[in-house]
Order: structure tokens, then sequence, then C-alpha cells
């Protein structure tokens, strides 16, 4: 099934720049407008739907992971070194993205206006007060804050009654259920969305090139090689981290991971290397326990590539429309993703629903998101053998931590 979205992924990309191309070439630049508007019916319809899910998706999404919680609560030690990590690893994630597309200027020189009628003139800089942000942290009402996908506000509630459900002695299982049902749905309903995904970019890259020209695509070229190289700038962090917290064998443990990161990388899925990559770490030598509990919560709480592409494509967006963000309004961007992205585990193409989320919150152009659509899932096969490698050093590191990295022919007759 993969491979066949994919081949419909690279059939459409292909096909949308060739469509795009005869029309810029073939009509005068007012017709080729035309068409162009016609087609961007099927992409706002699409941005739509994505709009559509965001509320749903992350209440549902965060309250069941929250709930469920209590075995990173009874592990104790554990627990508290593996989300150090995390937190550490995402600040990382989120600020090399943020540095490097400072640095690289992919948008820059794209001179894109925004349609005021489509919502996202710019950030409005006086909203963004301690005072106004403090404050607009907490809904009035959440079903107003569902209403106009104010994400920041759906976090806070959602954080509260997941943590309310956790405290109760039986977790109000009734709850409980309903919630892990409607996420469930959600998830559902997303990859019924995502299907759609092949049609959304075909139309987005053909008006793109029908009103721009072939030329868009060497901006489009700058955004994919920055983003990778800054991918590289990322796994070499996480492979000097590795080696000066577990040693000289961390170089054992890239080699052993080889295997499940290619398969992430081929299948533009994290989750799908998960059993691999969970056999590669006992083989190493992690103990069984500790890589039981490290990678399945790291599928939750630390996708590093996720993170680094959702700043990396939020100030490519801005470079594009010739947007400027403060550093104020930079590091509550980075806050915002850093909370967002926790929900999202096992969403399919979850970063353009945070993307998503985080336009809207700044107020940005919410066509901005079709400018990235049309690579995205280039982009996805990056970022997802990112979430490989860094679950995997956050496996090991807390297993040296811990004591139970274990000699290679040992630990798999333990563990198997």
């Amino acid at each position: 099934m993969n491979r066949v979205f994919t081949a419909f992924i690279v059939g459409a990309m292909v096909l949308g720049v060739l469509v795009g191309w005869g029309l810029n070439q073939g009509m005068a630049p007012e017709q080729a407008k035309g068409v162009a508007d016609n087609l961007t019916i099927i992409t706002d319809v699409f941005l739509r739907l994505i709009k559509m899910i965001i509320a749903p998706l992350v209440f549902s999404t965060l309250v069941a992971g929250i709930a469920h919680m209590e075995d990173a609560a009874s592990i104790g030690r554990v627990g508290v070194k593996t989300m150090a990590w995390f937190i550490s690893a995402s600040i990382v994630s989120l600020t090399i993205g943020l540095v490097l597309v400072h640095l690289i200027q992919p948008g820059a020189g794209m001179n894109l206006v925004a349609d005021a009628a489509g919502g996202g003139a710019g950030v409005d800089a006086s909203n963004l007060t301690l005072k106004e942000f403090v404050t607009h942290l907490v809904p009035s009402s959440i079903i107003d804050a569902m209403a106009r996908n104010e994400i920041l506000q759906i976090v806070v509630f959602s954080i509260f009654v997941g943590t309310a459900v956790s405290s109760i002695d039986d977790k109000a299982p009734a709850v409980l259920a309903l919630v892990d049902q409607v996420a469930t749905i959600m998830l559902k309903v997303t990859g019924y969305v995502m299907k759609t995904a092949p049609l959304a970019i075909f139309a987005a890259l053909a008006a793109t090139v029908a009103t721009q020209g072939l030329g868009v695509l060497i901006d489009y070229a700058k955004f994919v090689l920055g983003f990778y190289f800054s991918l590289g700038v990322l796994w070499s962090l996480l492979a000097s981290a590795a080696i000066l917290i577990v040693g000289r064998r961390a170089l054992e443990l890239l080699g052993a991971i080889r295997g499940p990161a290619l398969l992430a990388f081929a299948t533009a899925s994290s989750e799908a290397a998960y059993p691999r990559t969970l056999e590669e770490l006992q083989k190493f030598g992690l103990s069984r326990r500790i890589a039981s509990f490290v990678l399945p919560l790291g599928y939750s709480f630390n996708l590093d590539g996720s993170m680094m592409y959702c700043t990396f494509a939020v100030l490519f967006i801005c470079q594009a429309y010739g947007i400027e963000m403060t550093i104020g309004q930079q590091i509550t961007m980075l806050l915002l993703l850093m909370v967002t992205s926790k929900g999202m585990a096992g969403v399919p193409r979850a970063s353009l629903v945070v993307i998503a989320a985080t336009l809207t919150y700044f107020d940005l152009p919410e066509a901005g998101l079709l400018l990235i659509l049309g690579v995205d899932h280039l982009l996805d096969m990056g970022r997802s053998a990112t979430n490989v490698v860094g679950n995997s050093v956050a496996a090991a590191v807390v297993a040296k931590w811990e004591g139970q990295i274990e000699e290679p022919e040992k630990a798999y007759v333990a563990g198997g």
C-alpha cells in the first residue's frame, strides 16, 4: 500500500509540473492565472479538510496519551531520565531547524503575496505581548477555541482533562474508552483526508508552475536540499551525543539501526520500522525492559525529524511571503510546536496538521501549506528515518544511564 501511495505521490508531482509548465508556455499570463485559480479549488478544499480535523485530533490524541501515562510514572526514575532526554532533544531539534532556515534562507526571493481574503496577512505583534500571550493560553470556552482552531487553548484544556483522567483511581474507564475511540476514529478520518493528498499535490504544483514558471522549482530545490542538510547536522549531533554517553559501541548501534532507518526512509513511516528497531536494539545489547519502554514512548514524545521540519517549514513560508517574526514570536513558536507535536504520534502526515495549526495561530498565510505540500513526501522520508535514529539513540542513552547495556550475545538470548 505504501509503495502504491508513493507512486501516486510521485506521479502527481511530475504530472503537476508538466501540466503547469504547459499552461505557462501555452497560455497568456491572464489565462494561465484563470486556470490556476480553478485548480486552487481543489487545494482550498484540501486545506479546509486539514483544518476540519485539527481540533478533534489534537484533543483526543493528547488526552488519550496523557491518560495512559501511568507506566512512565510507575517506572519512576527511568521515566524521569527518559523524559529529560526527550525534552532536551526536542529543544535541540527545534533550534537547529530555526537557526539553519535563517542561514540557508530557502524561501527568500519568492516574493509571494498573501491573499487577504484567504486569511493570514502576517504576524500581528500587538497581540503577542506577555499579558496577551498568557491570558490567551486559557480558553474562555473550549467550544469557541475548537471552532476557531486555537491550538494552544485546545492543548491546555486537553492537558487538564488528560491529567484529571489519569489521576482518578479507576481512570474513568468509560470516558477513557470514549476518548480512545474518538482518537481511533479521528486517525481513520485523517487517513481518509491524506489519501486525497496526491490530487491536492497535483493541483498545487500545476497552479504554482502555471503562474510562476519552472523557476519556482529552484526554490523547491533549495528548500529540500536545505532541509536534508539540516537533518545531516542533527544526525551528527545525535551520533556525537551517543558516542559521548554510550562510548565507542555507539558506532555499532548506528550500524545496527541502518536497516530500520532505511525502511522508514523508503516507506516514509517511522512506525513501519518499529518492530525491526526494537529487535535490533535488543541484538545490540539493550535491556528488553528499557527498549520496550523508551521506544514506544519516543514515538509519542521524541520525533526529532518531524519537530525540526515544523520550524524549518513555517519559517520557509514566512520567507516566501516576506513576513518577519520577532525573536520573541519565534521562541513562542518553538514552545507551541514542542507541545503540539507531542500528541500527534501515528497520525498520517502529522507535520502538515501541526504546521497548519501553527499558521492559524500566528495568522500566517494558510496557502503557505500548499508551498510545502508538493515536496512533503520527499521530506517525510528523511524525517521518518531521523525519528528512528533519534529514538534508538534515546533508548541507548537511557540504558547506559541505567547500566543496562549488555554484550550482544547475552542480551539477545535473554531478550528472545
